[in-house]
């Protein structure tokens, strides 16, 4: 389990960091809910989760910067029905054009996956507190 599970965090987290906000979004339920503690308001379906992860790209890539996301030190409890919930932690690192790198956050982030339809892992819920920032207002 722990394997797929990293797996699945390692495609994921390469399609958000590659730009490919289609990619990411398809890693969620249609009906997905994604909260994160910089968001006033959770993105609710894949084409919230679409719309912001674009906007992410464009906002990285006017800043010049490359991210990357480092996640791990899963905890994963199963529950009946094949659901998985899993608590993670993930530094994100930014590097400009120059290549100088810089920690640009670190969050704790706790997930609902399912099964889709061809029996791949998917997000039903995320929530991601990013370290030092209060959460949101809709959590």
């Amino acid at each position: 389990m722990y394997a797929e599970v990293a797996g699945f965090y390692a495609r994921q987290m390469r399609r958000l960091d590659e730009g490919d906000a289609e990619g990411w979004a398809d890693t969620f339920t249609e009906d997905a809910v994604c909260r994160i503690s910089t968001r006033p308001a959770p993105m609710r379906g894949r084409a919230e989760l679409t719309a912001g992860a674009r906007a992410a790209v464009a906002a990285i890539a006017a800043a010049g910067e490359q991210r990357r996301h480092m996640t791990g030190m899963f905890e994963i409890e199963e529950r009946p029905g094949g659901i998985l919930r899993v608590h993670a932690q993930t530094i994100v690192y930014a590097t400009s054009a120059s290549g100088e790198s810089r920690v640009h956050q670190v969050c704790v982030c706790a997930d609902t996956l399912v099964r889709g339809s061809e029996r791949e892992l998917l997000v039903r819920d995320r929530r991601i507190d990013v370290d030092g920032v209060p959460a949101g207002t809709d959590r």
